[in-house]
This record gives structure tokens, sequence and C-alpha cells, in this order.
């Protein structure tokens, strides 16, 4: 059995979306250069986890792929010399 180095990403997230996508961006940046093969990123990487009641609001954070996140995440994987791994969103 072939093993794989995994890197776990949690991040206290805002309702900043562009905060929160720079952060998992430096996040994914730091497990690829310790070596990290698959990245695993939280439910809800994007925004607030708001999944305690159902409020048809956030409806809208849906997005869909390939959507911009999905894009934010490819040049992300794209562009780093050290990210040579997978991500599991």
């Amino acid at each position: 059995m072939r093993k794989i180095k995994v890197g776990i990403i949690q991040q206290n997230n805002t309702a900043d979306l562009r905060q929160n996508l720079m952060n998992l961006a430096k996040n994914i940046e730091a497990c690829a250069a310790h070596g990290a093969q698959l990245v695993v990123l939280q439910e809800l990487h994007n925004s607030l986890y708001f999944c305690q009641t159902e409020d048809t609001d956030f409806f809208d954070l849906a997005e869909p792929i390939p959507g911009p996140s999905y894009r934010f995440l490819f040049r992300v994987g794209s562009s780093s010399p050290h990210c040579a791994c997978y991500f599991l969103i």
C-alpha cells in the first residue's frame, strides 16, 4: 500500500469572502511546502458556518462547478512552485 502525506485545513473564517480565500491560499501553500500530496479543506471553506438552522438567504452562497471558488483553487494549485498536490473540497 502506498503512503501519502495529507494536509488538513481548519481555519477561522469571517464574513469577508476575499480574506477567507487569501487565508485558504496561504494555508494550502503551507501544507504543500510541508510535503502534502492531498490537502483536505473544511466544510464550507469559503464562508462562515451557517448550518445550525436552515436559512434560505444562505442558498446564494452555492456555486456551480466550475465556479469562482473552483477557478481560484485551480489558480492557487497551478501557480505555486510548492503545490504539487490535490485538494479535497
